[in-house]
């Protein structure tokens, strides 16, 4: 994670010295760099025989956790938002954007964030049909690690280079470091309502285990080896698949989330991953001022998962 910080203020320190240069190839490179990451996570997925061999028999009870946890999440988040103002008088100083702003916003078609997410389907799914046939040296590539570098340069590049961004920061309401707080409850609320939808013999056999994998806000390798290591290999497999699901909805989706529910829920449901992974897809849907809202949230996931992973296990 330190490294991460290091890359993402390298990147930022980098967009201020050049204030009075034009990088309008910034944002093109972010949006390849994406799919070249998306493409690497397939590959990591279909190289992992725990996901391919459990697709078919563990596949259902992932996603049933995966969209309740979700759906509890937007709704925990978009409740904050309400609380907060946005749709009043107070939005502008919610959001720190302009109202002529928010205008152009409205207009991108929604045609356009679906085809955008379409391509990011195909890059992910090309990504595991590499993976199933990849060679062993592939499958142990540390390469995912630098392109994920090279996407937290660029995003500090992009977030350094704007001249208003701290202005508008100034001008997010506090009450958005609640949003941690709403994401965990959403999720965790969510996943335990799911639980009664699985019938005997299921892997997933009580709320404890429900809540275990729901813990997992998207970081699916760090909650999957816990659980692997205290509930078991099939648990943890339908950990694994749960979170990686949330991640590749937050890329998809994450625009269209923005858009009918507020920004704070496309942070919301990227959980852990909106400290790396979905910081980019997440400024550019919710609006660059809540790229520090995105950071903070993930960074507070992120440490939050190993405790409440190992204490739902533990129940």
């Amino acid at each position: 994670m330190l490294k991460i910080f290091a890359v993402l203020a390298g990147g930022i320190l980098t967009g201020r010295l050049l204030y009075g240069r034009r990088l309008s190839f910034v944002q093109p490179l972010i949006t390849a760099i994406i799919w070249m990451l998306l493409f690497l996570l397939g590959v990591e997925a279909g190289s992992d025989p725990a996901v391919v061999g459990g697709l078919a028999t563990l596949g259902a009870a992932a996603f049933v956790l995966f969209a309740f946890s979700v759906a509890g999440s937007i709704l925990a988040a978009w409740g904050l938002w309400r609380w907060i103002g946005a749709g009043g008088s107070r939005t502008g100083s919610a959001v720190g954007l302009s109202p002529a702003g928010r205008d152009e916003e409205a207009r991108i078609p929604t045609w356009k964030t679906l085809q955008g997410s379409l391509v990011i389907v195909l890059f992910f799914v090309a990504g595991c049909a590499a993976g199933v046939w990849a060679e062993p040296d592939l499958k142990g590539s540390h390469v995912s690690t630098w392109v994920l570098y090279a996407l937290m340069f660029c995003v500090g590049v992009s977030l350094g280079h704007d001249r208003t961004l701290v202005e508008r920061v100034r001008h997010l309401d506090r009450r958005l470091a609640l949003l941690p707080v709403a994401t965990m409850v959403g999720t965790l609320g969510g996943a335990a309502l799911a639980t009664p939808l699985f019938g005997p013999g299921s892997v997933v056999t009580s709320a404890a285990d429900s809540l275990a994998v729901g813990a997992g806000f998207g970081y699916y390798s760090l909650s999957s080896i816990f659980i692997a290591d205290l509930r078991g290999a099939e648990l943890a497999t339908v950990a694994l698949l749960c979170n990686i699901l949330r991640e590749l909805f937050t890329l998809l989706a994450a625009p269209l989330v923005a858009r009918w529910f507020g920004p704070l829920a496309a942070v919301s449901i990227g959980g852990a991953t909106t400290f790396d992974t979905t910081l980019p897809i997440i400024t550019r849907a919710a609006g660059r001022p809540y790229a520090v809202v995105s950071i903070f949230h993930g960074c507070v996931m992120d440490f939050s998962v190993p405790f409440l992973v190992t204490f739902f296990c533990s129940l």
